[in-house]
């Protein structure tokens, strides 16, 4: 009989919500936490609901992978595609752990100094400090509604 070896593939996993400041020049620090799990490279694009995606380049190449196959005649097909791809740039963290965000996405998000970043099991959000705090707000006094809807669907 042969000796199968079976290699487990470390998923990751980005959680938790951290504020810092972004400086004169774009930059953000990621936080300690999620560097590792980013191996110093990764992709920003526009994201949903006025924030940014930040994805591991790895994950990355399998969500872009999803967005290019989906159908050229359908609009919104055409729309998420243009909105995600077009908008994606590579990002790579210096040695403190900081990365740029260009000016077209800080512009996207309306950025300004105070930015959350929180993590979403397979990406990283990043939001205006202020946009993050009336969504977050909005949802928690939906909470209840929307986890019924979730019911509904079996989660």
């Amino acid at each position: 009989m042969e000796n199968i070896t079976v290699q487990e593939t470390k998923k990751v996993m980005f959680i938790g919500e951290f504020t810092v400041s972004m400086d004169a020049k774009g930059r953000i620090a990621i936080p300690a936490k999620f560097r590792a799990l980013l191996n110093a490279s990764a992709v920003v694009t526009r994201g949903l609901d006025q924030s940014l995606f930040l994805y591991p380049t790895k994950e990355w190449e399998v969500i872009a992978a999803k967005i290019a196959a989906l159908p050229l005649t359908q609009a919104n097909s055409r729309a998420f595609s243009r909105l995600m791809l077009a908008g994606a740039f590579d990002a790579e963290l210096d040695k403190q752990g900081r990365m740029m965000i260009p000016d077209y996405l800080r512009k996207f998000a309306t950025l300004t100094k105070r930015v959350v970043v929180a993590g979403l099991y397979n990406r990283i959000e990043i939001w205006d400090e202020r946009l993050w705090l009336d969504y977050k707000k909005n949802t928690e006094r939906e909470s209840t509604a929307i986890a019924e809807k979730l019911g509904e669907l079996g989660v």
